[in-house]
Order: C-alpha cells, then structure tokens, then sequence
C-alpha cells in the first residue's frame, strides 16, 4: 500500500491549487482526478464562459473556447508535473478514514465539487434542455433561447447570447436576479438588459417544458439550432401573478444553480454529509473526522472558485501548522454580464436586517472621466460603512470592470480600513476606480 503526506479527491481549482501549495511545502501528495484536471471552471465553466464573453461573436467562440480550455489545462497539467505531487488518473474512493484507493495518508481533502442541478419538473430531459455544459457545446446559434434562472450562470449566458444575436427571454421564481448582489445594483443591470432587448418574467414559476413545433422550420428542413438535428423546440411553461404562461424557444437553459458532488464511499471515511447541501465541516472547513477535510462546492459555504482555492491554502496552512489570516467572511464575486456587476460584504437589506448601524454612500460612472472616454456610462457604485465614514462593511457595483473596483475595496475591508482612509488613498487620474472616493 503506497503513502503520501496528503491525500486530494479532486483536481479542480481548490485541489490542484492546495497540491501544488502543499508539494512546494515539502509535504508528499497523492491527488486523484478521474476527468480532466482544472474542474469544472477550467472546463467547462468559468474559463469557457469568459472566453464567449470576449468573443465578438458565436463563431469565434465556439472556436476559441476548446484553444483556451487547452491551453490552460497544459498549464495546470505542468503544475502538478511537481516532484512531490504523483496524478491519478481514476476516481480517488474512500476504503476506510486514512484511505483512498489504495493509499494512504495522515491527511485528506475532499474536493470533489459540483454539478448542475436541474429543476424535477416534467420535460427537464427534453433533447433541447441542458445545462451550461451542454449550452457551451452547441455549435450553432440558437435563434430562440429560453434562460431558467437568474442567478450568476443565467445573467452571463443571457447577457453574452444575446449579444451574439439570440433573442433571449429569462424566466426566474424570485422577485429581483442576481440574489447575492444588493437589490439597487441588480434592479439596475437587469433594466439595462432589458433595454437591450432581453426578456424578463420574474416572480415566475416554472411548471413543465414540452416540446414543441419549430416555426422557423420549412418544408420538413431541419433547424441547425438543434445539438442532435431535432425538428422541435421547447414551450417553457410557468405561473407569473396567477395565470399561466408558455415561452417558445429553440434551447432551454437550465441555470437553477449546483449540488455539491458527494460519494456513495464517503460512507466509509465517516464523516457527516448531505446530498443536498454536501459535507459538514467547520470552520477550518475540518469534516467531522479528524484529518479530513472538504474545500469548494463540495462543503456547499462559497461556490466559487476562488473560495475553493484560498480554503485549500487555509487547510494546508493548518496541517503545516502555520497561522494566516485569510478572512473568508468577506468573498468577493463577479458576474461577467455586459456590463459587470460585482460585490463583496452584505447588501443594504441584509445589514437591516442584521440591525447593523451604516451609512450608504453612492456614485455613478456617469461622472467619471474614465468612463465617458470609454463611452462606458453605465454604471453604479454602492459602499456601505459604518457611521461618520467609518470601517468599510461592503461594496456593490454594476459597470465596466466592476470586478477590479470590488477587489480593491476587498482589500480595504479586509484589513478593517475606512471608507475615509479609502478617501485618502491617491487614485491615478483617469481610472474607474476614482469613482470609489466620488462617493457621497
């Protein structure tokens, strides 16, 4: 039976990022991958999607998309080339609490991630139907496609498929999209896409899919939208405000958010899990055996990919007995919509809500001079502190780049600074970023 210093179930982002670190640490890794390394963001998530994001139109991504993918996948390849690290090709399964398919170790960590997860309703395994993954492996444009969630993944597709040329609806249960980013932000990207010819139902229950005749075919000639050259498309039927309703499309896209990927064999490690809201850990993201540990989607705290590598670092920083201070209570996040909208810290209700004493402070990209030469007006800016210009608590923004203005003030929260040291920070004129210290 082989040994290692620390076993890793899974090469994704957390995984091969916490191998990598632990094998410079000097420590002997065993890390088992039974698709392709990167995980599902390299693959077919988050890289994929940012390259139709740049892409100045379908054909371009679809051909781009699988040269990036590689690309990257080399780089991540060559990284776990490292001495210390050995590859296994196959599935890592748990035979007991110390090991995993033939090896054993002191340590483990259980990265297996997550997958899409689809609404139990009738037609969800219509031909037409799919979810991200199969979305990104179409090869023609879908004229019609019908979105089923507005939430990060649904907001993207939605944003970059229209404008490729698809007409676009979105069908979401909830009052307001984008749940995680402060109601004023997200009611202002939505109105914005909207008026870019993007559809919304909110406050809609879907109820089924059922296949449906394709208008847009003639004379038996079958539509080129299809992956699998069906002469049908999908009604998306729902309830809005009591009465029901049928959109038509060519594809559906089933955006209605992931599950963490658990195992039949954790059984026999111990630990406690959840199919629904996968394993338990603490807040060393230690599972309820000691010495095994889960980071990423699969402990279901922060599914993002940058979560799932810095609670990789943060467990392999515990078992080298080494102190940091990454603060995971404060995770920024990007949606990569047209324009961006990012946030970091609590939304305006929440802090309400909590009966958190603050003060909201706004600015607007129209008055930046950065953004008007980009021709880039629309844009908004919230930060919310505490009292008198106080600590900064959070920052929620929609506009070019919104993802490096957040990051920035990430810093800033995350070393307890204020919204008046933020103030004093020189800023570089002209940037986007000066509309952090335009706010009042």
């Amino acid at each position: 039976m082989n040994c290692s210093d620390l076993i890793i179930i899974g090469a994704g982002p957390g995984g091969y990022k916490a191998a990598v670190y632990a094998a410079k640490k000097g420590l002997k890794v065993t890390i088992f991958e039974d698709v392709n390394v990167g995980g599902t963001c390299l693959n077919v998530g988050c890289i994929p999607t940012k390259t139709y994001v740049h892409s100045k139109d379908f054909k371009e991504a679809v051909e781009r998309q699988p040269q990036v993918v590689e690309a990257l996948r080399s780089g991540v390849e060559t990284l776990l080339s490292h001495p210390n690290i050995t590859l296994v090709r196959e599935k890592g399964v748990f035979i007991n609490a110390n090991t995993v398919s033939g090896v054993t170790a002191p340590n483990i960590i259980v990265a297996t991630g997550s997958s899409a997860k689809m609404l139990p309703i009738p037609g969800a395994d219509e031909q037409n139907v799919g979810s991200s993954t199969e979305l990104l492996g179409l090869k023609e444009l879908p004229k019609r496609l019908c979105i089923i969630g507005a939430g990060v993944i649904g907001m993207e597709f939605a944003s970059v498929f229209q404008k490729f040329g698809s007409e676009v609806t979105v069908v979401e249960y909830l009052k307001e999209c984008l749940p995680m980013v402060d109601g004023d932000i997200a009611k202002r990207l939505r109105k914005l896409l909207e008026k870019r010819g993007i559809t919304f139902y909110m406050g809609a229950g879907v109820k089924s899919i059922e296949p449906t005749p394709n208008p847009s075919l003639k004379g038996g000639e079958q539509s080129k939208s299809f992956p699998l050259g069906e002469d049908l498309g999908e009604a998306v039927l729902f309830e809005q405000k009591g009465k029901e309703v049928a959109v038509e499309a060519d594809y559906v896209l089933m955006a209605t958010g992931r599950k963490p990927n658990v195992s039949p064999d954790f059984a026999n490690a111990g630990f406690e899990y959840d199919e629904r809201k996968g394993i338990a850990v603490d807040e060393n993201f230690e599972t309820s055996v000691k010495g095994i540990y889960a980071i990423g989607d699969v402990n279901g705290r922060q599914m993002l990919a940058h979560a799932a590598e810095m609670q990789g670092i943060h467990v392999v920083n515990r078992i080298l007995g080494i102190e940091d201070k990454i603060r995971f209570d404060f995770m920024p996040a990007a949606i990569f919509t047209e324009p961006e909208a990012a946030c970091v810290g609590p939304t305006e209700d929440q802090l309400k809500e909590q009966g958190v004493p603050f003060e909201c402070h706004k600015s607007f990209y129209r008055a930046n001079g950065k953004a008007l030469a980009m021709n880039e007006t629309e844009g908004m800016v919230k930060l919310c502190c505490e009292p008198e210009e106080g600590k900064l608590l959070s920052a929620h923004v929609f506009g070019a780049h919104a993802a490096d203005i957040v990051q920035e003030v990430t810093a800033y929260i995350t070393l307890g600074a204020t919204l008046r040291q933020l103030r004093e920070t020189v800023h570089i004129h002209p940037t986007l970023s000066e509309v952090l210290i335009e706010v009042n």
